[in-house]
């Protein structure tokens, strides 16, 4: 295994890193103005920073293949951790965001040529957001077998009944698309009954009811996450991505990418965190001694340190993994740094909180903001305990008699 970053890795990590000094860190502030004004649009200083990183050749790195950078998994997992020093900006500033990064994966996977012509063209100039709607508030949701609505077959359209919530996207008023994951057949293979259609946002019968917040916070930025009611909603056949039946394929294929995203990011996270600690307990004094002397400030910050080199070393070998024998050859490490990266960078966060006091919970810094994003990942694209279960499985499986 061979994590050293090549010549283009280096030279883009430059390139991101100028980008974040002299674009996105000095627009934290305004853009969290702005945000607070926008409602669920946009806050407009991001249309700015696009049209920068767009300059500078620094867009849709996240896509591998002919219609993105073309970079590997490796490639990308050092990039996407110095986004992920500032999740709410970065990532949308060059078109790396989530929920439109795993559609967009989706639909150059498996998307038809119509498919891609109307709907990834415009994805990937960054002139129209997408949401992606697979969560249902009737149902466990972490079991995907589980999905209740239906998208039923009539004649050369399929018609779509059912509710969904924590669609991620949907608030955004660019958002023009929904993939939308329902259940086709009500027998056969449980993991053969679910497909994905492509709604267009003006269909009649889709209703975005709500938005839904986190934590307390809308998530406007990336378009929020929106209560959707599908009556009726009919659409052409030709909407289908894929096949019938290959909707939890599917699902898997967009979401094993999603999580290392989600992990490359959190180390970003992390590692902001710590920088922040370490400012704050130099500069602060209790009791007569700066915060940076007390022994359990200290404990924090080495253990912090720890932590992310560790988490770093299996996110690094699980994109290794995931370039060299695929996404099934990597599926223990990925559900590995999905349990662990969340969990250990929420722990990061919540002791960097903690050295900042009152501060820490404020709209002052971007630790709670941080934290929330952090502790919502350990339920997004699958909670802990789902990817415990199928991790422990793994491991039995090894152990048990072959019949």
């Amino acid at each position: 295994m061979d994590f050293g970053f090549d010549a283009t890795t280096e030279e883009l990590r430059a390139r991101l890193t100028a980008f974040m000094d002299e674009c996105v860190y000095p627009a934290e502030e305004e853009f969290e103005r702005q945000a607070a004004g926008s409602g669920w649009s946009p806050p407009p200083l991001l249309e700015d920073l696009k049209h920068e990183a767009r300059r500078r050749g620094l867009w849709n790195l996240f896509l591998p293949g002919e219609h993105g950078a073309g970079l590997t998994n490796l490639q990308y997992a050092p990039l996407a951790e110095i986004m992920g020093r500032s999740p709410r900006v970065a990532p949308a500033a060059t078109n790396c965001a989530a929920p439109d990064t795993g559609n967009m994966e989706v639909l150059a996977m498996f998307g038809s040529e119509r498919q891609r012509g109307t709907w990834l063209e415009p994805l990937l100039n960054g002139e129209i957001r997408s949401a992606f709607a697979m969560t249902e508030p009737d149902v466990a949701s972490s079991d995907a077998t589980n999905i209740a609505t239906s998208i039923v077959r009539d004649g050369d359209a399929y018609v779509i009944n059912g509710r969904k919530w924590f669609a991620s996207g949907a608030m955004n008023p660019n958002c023009a698309i929904f993939i939308v994951m329902g259940r086709t057949a009500q027998d056969g293979p449980p993991h053969r009954r679910q497909s994905m259609v492509l709604v267009p946002r003006d269909t009649p019968g889709l209703t975005v009811r709500r938005g839904m917040h986190v934590f307390g916070y809308a998530d406007a930025d990336h378009g929020g996450h929106a209560e959707l009611l599908f009556e009726d909603v009919r659409v052409p056949a030709g909407n289908l991505i894929g096949e019938e039946g290959g909707g939890f394929a599917i699902a898997q294929a967009r979401l094993g990418p999603g999580r290392i995203h989600h992990c490359m990011r959190l180390i970003g996270m992390a590692e902001r965190a710590v920088e922040l600690t370490c400012a704050r307990a130099l500069r602060r004094t209790t009791f007569g001694t700066p915060l940076a002397r007390q022994g359990v400030v200290q404990d924090w910050i080495a253990e912090a340190r720890v932590r992310i080199e560790q988490l770093r070393l299996l996110v690094l070998k699980t994109a290794w993994l995931m370039d060299t024998a695929g996404n099934r050859g990597a599926h223990t490490e990925i559900q590995a740094i999905k349990i662990a990266t969340p969990r250990e960078v929420e722990w990061i966060l919540d002791k960097a909180i903690q050295v900042h006091g009152a501060g820490g919970v404020s709209q002052d810094f971007p630790l709670a903001g941080l934290w929330a994003a952090a502790r919502s990942l350990r339920l997004a694209d699958g909670p802990d305990e789902v990817h415990k279960r199928s991790l422990a499985y793994r491991e039995l499986k090894k152990h048990m008699p072959a019949e």
